[in-house]
This record gives structure tokens, sequence and C-alpha cells, in this order.
């Protein structure tokens, strides 16, 4: 049920909308699984765009702020959004609570999200920890345009390694590293990407989750003169740049640093602006 639509700026709207909730079901002990009904325009969510969620209470607490939730499917022709989330705090932990026929109000589509250029035909993603959930989207962005992608997945254990199906489904090679068996080290992971590199399978990089992740793709693209994005990850208030609550450095274009609103322009950045945290 939609319960306003918010004209934001030409071209972009967002709607409020009250989702029903089809499955919440855990996927690991730390992430959960949540899929629930939409209307247009959040049907037409893109990679890298995200919802607001207005969480339920929970024992741990009353949520005073809405939650921003990376898309993590969309399914326009069954009207279902998806959405991975990390259990972290009392937000997340209310989200936890809902069950299939529960109703949840969430804001959106926001931001901006991913994009490919037609000239490129082959890809790196390269996520960690809950960025999976971000980036996952691109594996079926990249289908549809032709594109061919190598994920390389992080995370501290095997079992909290995320998305393989999906980008598997889609036609990625994946590359699974983690944090137990060292593979997933900088080190090794750069060996990795210098490999792509050396085969010509890195038209592009695109990450999440990892600022040192980040910086790595920087120095790499910055070598090898290979574009990309950078999904970010960011606390907010409002989700439509008025309260400047996320704002974030990045580098200007006279070589300076200035100052941007992941909510308004990105969270989807080009790969070398942001500045490290």
């Amino acid at each position: 049920m939609m319960d306003s639509l918010y004209p934001v700026r030409e071209g972009f709207s967002v709607a409020e909308q009250s989702a029903v909730v089809i499955a919440n079901t855990a996927v690991n002990p730390e992430y959960r699984h949540l899929v629930v009904t939409a209307e247009p325009p959040a049907t037409a969510a893109l990679a890298g765009q995200f919802f607001h969620l207005l969480c339920p209470s929970s024992p741990d607490g009353n949520p005073f702020l809405r939650r921003p939730m990376s898309v993590y499917a969309v399914d326009a022709m069954r009207g279902r959004v998806e959405f991975l989330y990390k259990l972290m705090g009392a937000g997340t932990r209310g989200l936890a609570m809902l069950e299939p026929g529960d109703r949840l109000n969430m804001l959106g589509p926001l931001g901006k999200g991913f994009a490919l250029d037609p000239a490129w035909k082959h890809i790196i993603v390269l996520g960690r920890g809950v960025g999976l959930a971000t980036l996952a989207p691109l594996a079926l962005m990249a289908e549809r345009a032709s594109v061919r992608v190598t994920a390389i997945l992080s995370a501290r254990r095997p079992d909290l390694v995320m998305s393989v199906d999906l980008f598997r489904a889609r036609g990625a090679e994946v590359i699974v590293v983690n944090d137990a068996d060292h593979s997933s080290e900088v080190g090794n992971v750069e060996r990795l990407l210098r490999d792509l590199v050396a085969r010509g399978r890195a038209d592009a990089f695109f990450t999440c989750g990892s600022n040192r992740l980040l910086l790595l793709l920087q120095r790499l693209g910055n070598e090898h003169g290979i574009p990309g994005q950078v999904a970010l990850e960011q606390q907010m208030a409002c989700a439509l740049g008025m309260c400047f609550c996320c704002v974030r450095d990045f580098h200007a274009p006279n070589g300076g640093v200035e100052h941007r609103r992941v909510c308004w322009e990105g969270p989807v950045f080009g790969l070398q602006e942001p500045l490290s945290w």
C-alpha cells in the first residue's frame, strides 16, 4: 500500500509505502534475508540504490531514526523488493522480529546507483561483509548488458560469505576469500586482481564494504588506468539531502577536499573520488 509520493528532483521520485513482509529468514549467524511486497517506483530501484526503513521496536529499544538499507534484489514482475541485512543494533534487531504478513514502512528508492559503460566487456566486483549485499544486484545488471563479471567475495569466515549462488546463477566467475585461511589478506587479493588485469578481464572495478579494499582498487586503478565505482555505507537521518548527517570528504576537482552528502550525491561514487576513512 502506497502512503505518499514525493517528487524529490526532476526525473526522480520516491514513495513511502507500507510493504507486506513475505519472508524474513536467517542466511547465516549474522545476516538475514528480508523479502517484501512493493509497488512502483520501488520496483524500479537500481543496483546501488537504497531504501530508508522504519524499523519496528524490539527489546533492545525503539529506533529513533530510519535505517538506510541497500537493495539486494528487485522483482518488478512479482512486485517484490529484497534486502540482506546484518544484525547489529536496535534497528536491525527490530527488523528481525518481522514475520510474514507484518507491514514495514519504507521510503525509496533513494540515491544514485551503479552505471555500466557500454564499452566494458568484463568487470571486477570486490566486496566484503555487508558490501556483498550492495554489490549483488550488479550480477543481473551486468548480465542484461552482456558484461562478464568476476566477483571476489570476502568475509571473516567461510560461513559468512554471501551472494555466491546469486553471482554464479548470472554467469559470473566467483572467487571466495576469507580471514580464516588468510586468503582475504590484501596481498593475496592484489595478486588475484593483477592476474585478472593481465588477462584483460578488468575494464572496471566495483567495490563496497571495506576501506582497505577501496584503497587497493584506487591504487591499482591509478596504476593501470582502470575506472570504477564504489558504494559507500554511512549513517543517515533524512536520506533526502536535507540534514547533512551523512557528509563525507572527497577529492575536489581542483585538488583540494570537498564535502558531499552520501545519500544525495551517492551512495555510488567514482572509484577515485572518496577519501579513505
